[in-house]
């Protein structure tokens, strides 16, 4: 019988091993809240590539919409076995929670942080034509003919509640000036409007705006990064003249709430090392992107103190979604 009995519980033994392992090799959902093509997209499928070979298939699942609030919540309700996992971005986790009159879910109680994963510095660009006329070389002759002359500066942005909004409205809060703000729908018509004269500053995306930096057709007074940026060392930090301002295009990676912590811990690893990898940087620094790995307790402590920090941004603008 004892014989018999033991070939049983070896072939039983292979197939929970084999099941096992077959549970290991299910494919992880990478989802991104926006649309493909874009740096959030792109920067997940190089990341989704790099990890194979510690965690196996990473599928992008792209579910755009609301601001990127569906694919969020997605990630939201989804099984928290490390198998779905997805993108906080400053609009997700820092900005639409004080923006939308409704949200499907609590971004401070509902993710459990895996890794910040970059940052992209926006900029403060004037148009070139308007900064000799008004003989407005620095962030300083803006801020001083902006107080000698309030209402008379406008700036664009691609909407009500967009970063370049946002920033407008920190920047005018600290500075103490006054500035009217023109909404447009889109970045790209924000950025047609600064380069045709229509509209005399705005803050825009580094990667957006690079190139008509080059070109001279923008000047460049400052980042908005708390340092400067590597991509222009040259230009200052907005921080360099109003202490303390910071605004970001922050995204990083967050599981469901109740993901073991030994499994996120895995994710972190893997990701981290992914991020850390030279030909990566590399990669994303053709997007004027930074990487910044961290710890799943300091992306936490980040992403609570950034949406803090929006909620007075956001409030004091206005702005709302209903």
């Amino acid at each position: 019988m004892k014989r018999r009995l033991l070939p049983l519980l070896a072939l039983a033994a292979l197939a929970l091993s084999s099941a096992s392992a077959l549970a290991q090799t299910k494919p992880i959902r990478l989802v991104v809240p926006y649309a493909p093509g874009g740096p959030i997209d792109i920067t997940a499928r190089v990341l989704a590539e790099r990890v194979k070979d510690s965690l196996g298939t990473v599928i992008i699942e792209n579910r755009a919409g609301a601001g990127g609030n569906i694919g969020a919540d997605v990630v939201a309700k989804a099984a928290p076995d490390g198998l779905t996992i997805g993108i906080a971005a400053t609009a997700t986790h820092a900005v639409n929670p004080w923006l939308y009159s409704k949200m499907p879910y609590k971004a401070d109680q509902d993710f459990a942080p895996i890794t910040q994963m970059l940052r992209v510095p926006n900029v403060l660009v004037i148009n070139a034509e308007t900064a000799q006329r008004l003989n407005i070389q620095s962030l300083q002759d803006l801020i001083a003919y902006a107080k000698a002359n309030p209402g008379r500066l406008n700036y664009g942005s691609g909407g009500n509640g967009s970063a370049g909004h946002l920033a407008g409205e920190l920047f005018k809060a600290q500075a103490g000036i006054y500035a009217v703000h023109i909404p447009y729908n889109g970045g790209n018509p924000a950025q047609l409007a600064l380069l045709s004269g229509q509209v005399d500053y705005n803050f825009d995306n580094l990667a957006t705006a690079s190139a008509n930096i080059r070109a001279g057709k923008l000047k460049a007074l400052a980042v908005t990064t708390l340092q400067r940026a590597p991509a222009l060392p040259q230009v200052p930090a907005v921080a360099e003249t109003l202490p303390g301002f910071a605004v970001d295009t922050w995204w990083g990676l967050v599981a469901p709430a109740g993901t073991p912590k030994e499994v996120l811990a895995r994710l972190n690893q893997a990701f981290v090392a992914a991020l850390q990898a030279p030909e990566t940087q590399t990669r994303f620094a053709a997007l004027m992107a930074e990487p910044v790995p961290t710890t799943p307790e300091a992306f936490g402590s980040f992403m609570k103190a950034e949406l803090a920090k929006y909620e007075k941004v956001v409030k004091a603008s206005g702005a709302k979604v209903d």
